[in-house]
């Protein structure tokens, strides 16, 4: 039997959604007849790795989401432990996390992007970077931490910016209107299409994670060559950045217009059962506990 260390919590915005994630991966190990050490993740790095040095765990199943858990730095860690772990390693979580760079990987691919750039909140402050409406959200957070739409006659952009606490860079995006689609990749599988309803301005934070925030179509119903590039973009981001085990793309579908472009890939997405990723994999048939068992049996160490 293999001996698994699930690491969740973590000290980011996001130390809740793994919390909540960790204890269902937790228990679908358990349930696929694995022996589980869960280990709650804190700011004491030695602490950790004198856990994970004593325990020797034959593989880590990374919960972790936000900054530190998904951004490279806890993939580095365990690359200099030699545990393999799941999901992406340092090169794709680092660039995947980071939304200018990620983007720019994405533009040397040719895929369809919104309009963008970064300025200071100090720039946002002074004058719009883009025309309205546009996005404005941190370069390194998950979630929908922190974004904003500023809309024509929005009186809020000043305010933005000076209350901007999310670091000195600050991504603006084009508005894309339409809808909101997501695509799994689970190793070279594009699983399926789903569309997210919510009554909310747009996908945020409570969207997400409250009860009842949003509604998740799945087949998504849009026309068939449509879900068809949606799938072929979330390959092919998932290929850029080198992406292994399962990624999520979120997309954005302008039916007006039958424009279809990449947001950005998340390389942790959530896994609780009713997430996106194990939502699509059940429409696929496999169940949530085979799911988190695949990801294990994928699991390594190195770039």
């Amino acid at each position: 039997m293999k001996r698994i260390a699930v690491l969740h919590g973590g000290f980011s915005s996001e130390r809740e959604v793994s919390l909540a994630t960790g204890a269902q991966v937790i228990a679908a190990l358990r349930d696929a007849g694995f022996e589980v050490l869960p280990v709650e993740v804190t700011q004491d790095l030695s602490a950790l790795i004198t856990t994970l040095q004593r325990e020797k765990p034959d593989a880590v199943f990374n919960a972790l989401h936000g900054p530190f858990g998904e951004d490279g730095c806890i993939q580095g860690v365990l690359d200099w432990l030699k545990i393999p772990y799941t999901h992406s390693g340092v090169r794709a979580s680092s660039v995947a996390m980071d939304k200018h760079a990620a983007k720019a990987v994405f533009a040397a691919a040719g895929l369809p992007l919104a309009e963008h750039r970064v300025v200071s909140a100090e720039e946002l402050e002074a004058a719009d970077p883009l025309p309205r409406p546009y996005v404005v959200k941190p370069l390194n957070e998950g979630s929908s931490v922190g974004v904003e739409i500023l809309r024509e006659g929005d009186n809020r952009r000043a305010e933005v910016a000076r209350n901007w606490r999310f670091g000195p860079q600050i991504m603006a995006e084009e508005y894309i209107p339409g809808r909101e689609l997501t695509v799994a990749v689970m190793g070279e599988d594009a699983l399926a299409v789903t569309e997210i309803g919510t009554g909310h301005a747009f996908y945020d934070y409570d969207a997400k994670y409250a009860d009842g925030g949003s509604r998740h179509t799945i087949p998504a119903q849009v026309p068939e060559d449509v879900a068809r590039e949606a799938m072929r973009i979330a390959r092919s981001a998932h290929d850029a950045l080198g992406c292994r085990g399962v990624s999520r793309a979120d997309l954005r579908y302008d039916d007006s217009t039958g424009r279809v472009v990449l947001l950005e890939v998340n390389t942790q997405p959530g896994m609780t059962r009713t997430s996106l990723v194990p939502e699509q994999a059940a429409y696929r048939g496999i169940g949530f506990s085979d799911l988190c068992a695949w990801m294990v049996q994928e699991a390594r160490h190195g770039p």
